[in-house]
């Protein structure tokens, strides 16, 4: 919070009067961060034409706002479950909608090319994929947005695509179809 105040020239007990609390200021940074990022997939898959491009646009959606907000994602991607009561609830639910779009993409997508695939894990896995960009990301030698995501769709979309030699594709539980 001092670092805040003195990066806005404002004082400490002015801080504390407008926000409240650290925690407050935590959950309105992540409630504004995640329905943002919610909101601009949205209006993407407004235009998209298909799942495999919708599942394109929510990788594209998610990596440019992290690449675009690097500093505020590793805070988020740290604090992820600081927020308790009322706070933790709403952004929670905010993420869960996220989550949802991306499991519906992914369940679209398994039935238009007949496969059988946890799409729970595959959600997870994709998100794993997108979160920890943080860590490793380097724009001297990285691509941008749109190639990673075209290669980490790729990576995620022709993954489960395969089966892999010598093993058969799991029986389907209730969670699969949801």
């Amino acid at each position: 919070m001092r670092d805040i105040a003195r990066a806005t020239g404002m004082s400490l007990a002015g801080m504390y009067h407008y926000l409240g609390s650290k925690e407050r200021l935590l959950y309105l940074i992540q409630k504004h961060t995640f329905s943002t990022i919610l909101e601009r997939l949205h209006q993407r898959l407004e235009s998209a034409s298909g799942t495999e491009q919708g599942i394109q646009a929510l990788i594209l959606n998610h990596l440019e706002y992290f690449l675009e907000h690097h500093e505020a994602m590793q805070v988020l991607s740290r604090e992820d479950e600081v927020l308790q009561g009322d706070y933790g609830r709403a952004v929670a639910e905010i993420k869960r909608e996220y989550y949802r779009m991306c499991r519906e993409l992914l369940n679209r997508y398994k039935k238009e090319k007949g496969l059988q695939f946890d799409s729970r894990t595959a959600a997870l896995s994709l998100f794993g994929m997108m979160n920890w960009i943080y860590t490793w990301y380097n724009p001297k030698v990285d691509a941008d947005a749109k190639q990673l995501a075209s290669e980490m769709g790729d990576i995620v979309l022709r993954g489960i695509y395969a089966t892999p030699p010598g093993k058969k594709q799991r029986k389907k539980r209730s969670s699969d179809r949801n």
